[in-house]
């Protein structure tokens, strides 16, 4: 291997680590990337208000026995473009979903 790939190789090996696993997994709002991990105040700062809006109570399990209830939040940006959904589980961003995308449903 030549002195001048090695570095290359290197470059690329980190960026391809930064990138997210799926590209289900961020979407673009406001010039910002969007992505799991974010609170709903960060999502509406970058996106303003979601098209739509669903919140529902859903039972916390640990194992086969449910330790409470949380609430899941689904909020959806819909455009020309593209549609996707935001799962965020109380404040948390836990998914980006396509709902044209048999994969994620």
């Amino acid at each position: 291997m030549s002195n001048r790939l090695v570095p290359t190789l290197a470059a690329l090996l980190v960026c391809a680590a930064a990138m997210p696993a799926s590209a289900d997994e961020t979407f673009t709002c406001g010039g910002q990337i969007i992505q799991p991990g974010m609170s709903q105040a960060a999502v509406l700062a970058q996106c303003g208000e979601p098209t739509s809006k669903t919140e529902t109570q859903v039972p916390v399990r640990s194992g086969n026995m449910v330790s409470g209830m949380t609430t899941e939040s689904r909020w959806t940006y819909a455009s020309y473009s593209s549609t996707r959904v935001l799962v965020f589980d109380a404040d948390n961003l836990v998914s980006i979903i396509d709902p044209n995308d048999p994969d994620d449903n």
